[in-house]
């Protein structure tokens, strides 16, 4: 089975973003991993993003499609936030995968916060299955943890796979709606993908695929994401 890179991702984004776009240039000339991410969390840019914004003045088929959108993205951050925090429980005291985890996981905080602030600005309605999504990202993470470090890095590795591939999807709906309200949207969208792709990229070079049964181990959390993802789009 081809694992998709960060790199694979982001070279299918330029078949979805115009040459011309402004946001082709944002994506391609911005390297996620000199971002740090409590630097990102403290930009005046990205508190203003979620400070006194107006409802989202769509047509009725945009608000329903964005919609959907901001609800299974905060349900995805909540899962990853609980997926790190499970691995963290595990592995947090080893030296070398310890501050990889921390870090990864301060980053799906900060997601975390700001689509739960998007969630009440744009009066959107939240999973009703948080409960749910918690217990299962921790039991995820911290099982995967035990298994041991290459099992966890697997675990990032098929979850970021998923994500990244759904922001993407995300982008191309997003591209479709000219409208200055969703312009901000966007841009937190494009920011997330790169760090998600980040996480894929340092799971990958921290020895992901040498899993005990690695295929097997990694397409069982695919379809778990994929599931999870289409159920929080309708609950």
């Amino acid at each position: 089975m081809a694992t998709l890179t960060r790199t694979t991702l982001l070279t299918r984004s330029t078949r979805l973003i115009p040459k011309h776009s402004p946001l082709y240039s944002r994506t391609f000339a911005t390297t996620p991993s000199t971002q740090d991410a409590s630097s990102f969390s403290s930009s005046p840019e990205t508190t203003a993003e979620t400070k006194d914004v107006p409802p989202l003045r769509l047509s009725r088929e945009q608000r329903a499609v964005i919609e959907e959108m901001i609800r299974v993205d905060q349900a995805g951050e909540l899962g990853a936030n609980w997926i790190y925090r499970g691995q963290y429980a595990v592995l947090g005291s080893d030296k070398k995968v310890g501050p990889l985890l921390e870090h990864m996981w301060e980053q799906e905080k900060h997601h975390l916060r700001v689509f739960d602030g998007i969630i009440a600005q744009h009066r959107v309605r939240p999973t009703a299955l948080r409960p749910l999504w918690e217990m299962a990202g921790f039991a995820l993470g911290a099982g995967t943890a035990l298994l041991g470090k290459e099992a966890a890095m697997a675990c990032t590795e098929a979850v970021e796979t998923v994500i990244g591939g759904h922001y993407n999807d995300q982008l191309r709906e997003l591209l479709k709606i000219d409208h200055p309200d969703i312009a901000e949207l966007r841009k937190t969208v494009q920011q997330f993908r790169d760090d998600e792709l980040e996480h894929l990229e340092t799971a990958l070079e921290h020895d992901a695929q040498k899993a005990p049964q690695h295929e097997l181990l990694s397409s069982a959390i695919k379809h778990g994401c994929k599931a999870a993802i289409w159920i929080s789009s309708k609950v």
